[in-house]
């Protein structure tokens, strides 16, 4: 990032953290993706709060972030086995953070398995969570009763803008990979499993590439959103399976479980919008299929009688190009400052929120402010 944009992100962070100010004391957690945008971000997080530790997604890593990130913050390695374990959750947190008043940043639902424990047993105080990803939506809306607050981003319409270039910027790095290997998407067969708002980019863009796009997904409301804008939809993953060239996964869900596998037609690409831990049980072939390095980010599954392509070994393809989506993200960024400010002055009761509309307008009015140039 060049020197005037930096420092046009470091005012706009600065305008955010003056409207929404966050109470004293508070100590955050922050699981992130670690691109080059995201230093400002943690910037303007530790403006308004202790930084306890900076999370990173481990297949979302740019390595110049990640040193410098290291040389203004504390980084602890993320996997999702850190925080299933209650008590090894716990251990850390009070390693990390004993005794304080405690805000999670999530990215995916990392903290869901051990929550109600950490608020019970916490020396401290966990104060609430901000998740960013409908995966991680899901997680907490899952639990029986949230034990605090936990403000979603998700669904915010904010976000919106983002998740229509992700889609845009999933094919993009998709058809890279493949025209690297010297083959072409044009003219094939294509299945979107999952029909949000990123899968539903994704149909998009592929059709405007001259695709023949089926979807799927288990929500029959979406199937007829689908079906009205024209495209040929399935009620089961078999079927929509059975004729595609290229897979591409979008539910955050496990969209393609070990069964699913054998369905793929001969030669298919399968890509995944999220982590491939969220979204292809890539791990129950171990053993099974024959795993090939054929390309840089292109592995070929192969076992008798049958192979298919797997891109960017299951993570997010778009985080093999940076995964960039403009300046949008950068609403994004300022709601999850917006919500931790709200959850560090107590203005939510334990449950799922949003943040009201009056904040979201002031967060795109401040936008334009720095970006509409």
């Amino acid at each position: 990032m060049e020197s005037p944009e930096k420092a046009r992100l470091d005012a706009f962070f600065r305008q955010i953290t003056t409207r929404f100010p966050a109470g004293d004391c508070v100590t955050t957690l922050i699981i992130t993706h670690l691109l080059s945008e995201r230093p400002a971000f943690l910037r303007a997080m530790a403006a308004t709060s202790t930084v306890g530790a900076v999370l990173p997604k481990p297949r979302s890593v740019d390595q110049p972030t990640l040193e410098a990130v290291r040389r203004a913050f504390t980084v602890h390695d993320l996997s999702r086995e850190l925080f299933a374990d209650s008590t090894r959750a716990l251990d850390y947190l009070e390693d990390t953070a004993g005794g304080r008043n405690v805000i999670l940043v999530d990215i995916g639902g990392y903290f869901a398995p051990c929550l109600h424990t950490l608020v019970e047993k916490f020396s401290g105080r966990i104060l609430g969570v901000v998740e960013d990803t409908e995966n991680g939506h899901q997680r907490y809306a899952a639990l029986d009763h949230l034990p605090c607050p936990v403000v979603s981003v998700a669904r915010s319409p904010l976000k919106d803008c983002e998740d229509h270039l992700v889609g845009r910027s999933i094919v993009f790095s998709t058809d890279a990979l493949v025209r690297a290997r010297g083959d072409i998407l044009t003219s094939r067969n294509a299945c979107v499993i999952g029909f949000g708002k990123v899968g539903r980019a994704i149909a998009q863009t592929l059709r405007a590439q001259d695709l023949r796009v089926t979807v799927h997904d288990t929500d029959p409301v979406k199937r007829v959103q689908a079906h009205s804008q024209g495209f040929r939809t399935s009620a089961s993953t078999a079927d929509a399976l059975g004729d595609a060239e290229l897979v591409l996964c979008a539910t955050g869900n496990l969209a393609l479980r070990q069964g699913d596998f054998a369905a793929l037609r001969n030669g298919a690409y399968v890509a995944s919008v999220t982590s491939s831990e969220d979204e292809l049980e890539l791990g129950s072939l171990d053993g099974l299929y024959q795993r090939t390095p054929v390309g840089e980010h292109l592995t070929r599954y192969e076992i008798t009688g049958h192979y298919f392509y797997v891109l960017a070994d299951g993570g997010a393809v778009n985080f093999v190009h940076g995964a960039a989506v403009g300046t949008y993200i950068h609403l994004v960024q300022a709601e999850i400052l917006a919500a931790t400010a709200a959850l560090s002055q107590g203005r939510f009761q334990p449950g799922l929120h949003e943040m009201p509309a009056p904040d979201r307008q002031a967060i795109a009015r401040i936008w334009f402010d720095y970006f509409d140039r």
